[in-house]
């Protein structure tokens, strides 16, 4: 398998998964401080909101790659 199939199959599953999901959400730490024995922590939790035009531009796009970038030999 070529790094073009691999590269198609991978744009096809994302967006796939873009379209079913909509957004992922992920959680980061943005402050730390330590003082004495105590420590802070404060953690954010972000939410991306994946559009429609992205998940089927991904599909196409992959499947465009599969049709053409797969023939060569």
């Amino acid at each position: 398998m070529n790094i073009v199939r691999i590269a198609a199959v991978v744009l096809i599953v994302g967006g796939v998964l873009g379209l079913v999901y909509g957004n992922f959400s992920y959680t980061k730490e943005t402050h730390k401080a330590k003082i004495g024995s105590i420590e802070l922590s404060v953690k954010d939790k972000e939410t991306i909101d994946v559009p429609v035009w992205g998940g089927v531009g991904a599909i196409a796009i992959g499947g465009l790659l599969l049709l053409v970038g797969g023939n060569k030999r």
